[in-house]
């Protein structure tokens, strides 16, 4: 027998931009397979209102199509799907309070960070991720199931033990930090997909060269061979994990663009011609459907290949734009990258809101020089931005940010598309200077358990601290009020809600010392800290 409460507090999505506080939610019993975790702290995070918005229309809160048994599924109280009211929240951190006796890979009492994303579990657009067609954090307690929460290929659970030495914020807060790291070091093909699905198009006055060569060390299951003579709009949409193209015919490229399946490269060979006008380009499937555009000024194909990056990590000599850099995620990235270990690098962190910007340079001046990193931070309304860049790292959500970037790129220009740009988003874009400059625009999406093993590393070394993303803090009394101010952006970093703690309001850390002054005493010069933690939740 377990001393589970009946009910629980808890902030459910009961529609599209619904959200109500339940005091008497129900607290699941656990059946053989499954475990009841009590949450410790949870951060809120801008992924949390796309699912508020979208509600039925997100793609991760459709019913699982494959990866497991129906019969299992409704077996889980917690899985929440179509129309039904679910708990959102996904970074996180909890304690195990309860489990079934078939639970092979977790104890009562252990402390674990939560890793979100059920990749092998597919729905219909997307996959199953706890937060959305699972509930959540944002309650006092959540069920979860090993048979849900066990990486089929790996063996590995969700679940990943930590130690009691950590705040809870600072490992809740693993979760957006692994996203940002995942971005860094993600591997990028390099190649044509072996037992892919291949498409070449030729057009007049160019001959396929390089073509062997690719095909010869990564033979695709499928080769289809065509001109731009035949009618390509009759190919099926989303079909191909390569595209080559020889030439240069923008509308063509278009055509192409529709073409390429997920997770796929198009590589435009220009044998020496020029395009004639900017191309209307898939920007938001370069981070929702990680697609990929390549291409070489000469006349061999496998050229193209040579300058993708083996990863999207930053390089020595590197100037790094951030735009967007003074927001929670925008934070992070400049972070991480001044505390990367990687010398000789100038960031430029850009944001149009002075307050923000003032409060990333007090988190930050004092790491860049401890780092011997040159950081300036600008607000580019009031000062334009000069030179040419090696780096992009792009954090707002607006298609032609991407296009300029483009624009001032330097030679070998790695773009990297954080931002959420919807995924049917098209935007022009100048593929002439993209391809001259051997550009490489990518895009990652959430984070899998390597990517939160590293950040854990790192705060435990010494070399990162997540709590210097905190913002503001808050009980469940708070927690909607805190969703209101992600959408709003009206604080600069990360909101960090205890469930356990009902009846505490949104407090940001400016203001902690007018509401809890010994909590706000045990801040480091205004950083949350444990010691702050421990004494609020006294």
């Amino acid at each position: 027998m377990n001393n589970l409460p009946k009910t629980q507090y808890a902030v459910q999505l009961v529609g599209p931009s619904k959200l109500i506080l339940n005091k008497e939610k129900e607290v699941y019993q656990p059946n053989p397979y499954q475990i009841v975790a009590k949450i410790e702290a949870v951060g809120l995070c801008f992924s949390d209102l796309k699912l508020l918005k979208q509600f039925t229309e997100h793609p991760r809160k459709g019913p699982i199509v494959s990866g497991i048994s129906q019969d299992i599924l409704k077996e889980i109280p917690s899985y929440k799907i179509n129309e039904e009211p679910t708990v959102p929240g996904h970074e996180a951190v909890c304690r195990i309070v309860a489990l079934g006796d078939k639970v092979k890979n977790h104890t009562v009492g252990q402390r674990c960070l939560v890793q979100t994303d059920y990749r092998w579990l597919r729905t219909a657009k997307s996959n199953a991720a706890f937060g959305y067609n699972f509930e959540g954090a944002l309650q006092q307690y959540v069920l979860m199931d090993e048979r849900i929460i066990t990486d089929p290929q790996t063996g590995e659970s969700l679940l990943i033990p930590v130690n009691d030495e950590l705040s809870a914020s600072a490992v809740c807060l693993v979760e957006p930090w692994a996203c940002v790291e995942d971005s860094y070091i993600s591997p990028e093909r390099k190649t044509i997909k072996s037992g892919g699905n291949l498409l070449i198009v030729t057009d007049k006055n160019h001959k396929p060269i390089g073509i062997e060569k690719l095909l010869n060390s990564n033979p695709p299951a499928n080769t289809v061979k065509l001109t731009t003579n035949d009618n390509l709009n009759d190919l099926p949409d989303e079909n191909f994990d390569d595209i080559i193209y020889f030439g240069s015919n923008p509308q063509i490229i278009e055509i192409l663009n529709d073409k390429l399946d997920a997770k796929g490269i198009i590589n435009i060979v220009l044998s020496g011609e020029k395009i004639e006008h900017d191309v209307t380009v898939s920007i938001g499937r370069v981070h929702y459907g990680m697609i990929r555009f390549i291409g070489t000024t000469g006349d061999d194909a496998s050229e193209s290949y040579k300058y993708i990056p083996d990863t999207g990590e930053i390089r020595s000599g590197d100037r790094i734009l951030i735009s967007g850099a003074a927001g929670p995620m925008g934070q992070m990235h400049v972070i991480r990258n001044i505390c990367s270990g990687i010398a000789n690098i100038e960031i430029i962190a850009t944001d149009l809101d002075d307050t923000r910007l003032q409060t990333l340079s007090s988190k930050t001046a004092v790491l860049a020089e401890q780092n011997n990193i040159n950081l300036q931070i600008v607000n580019p309304k009031k000062t334009p931005i000069a030179g040419s860049f090696d780096y992009f790292a792009i954090m707002v959500p607006v298609a032609p940010m991407v296009a300029d970037a483009i624009n001032i790129s330097s030679e070998n220009a790695i773009i990297n598309i954080f931002a959420g740009i919807p995924a049917g988003t098209k935007h022009p874009v100048n593929l002439n200077k993209y391809i001259e400059n051997h550009c490489y625009m990518f895009g990652t999406s959430g984070s899998v358990i390597r990517d939160m093993k590293i950040v854990l590393e790192k705060i435990n070394s010494g070399q990162l601290d997540t709590n210097i993303s905190v913002d503001a803090i808050s009980g469940m009394a708070g927690a909607i009020d805190g969703l209101a101010a992600v959408e709003n952006r009206t604080l600069a970093g990360k909101i960090v809600v205890y469930p356990q703690l009902t009846d505490l309001p949104l407090i940001p850390l400016s203001q902690l010392d007018k509401h809890l002054p010994a909590v706000a005493d045990k801040l480091d010069n205004g950083k949350w800290t444990k010691s702050a933690e421990d004494e609020l939740l006294k």
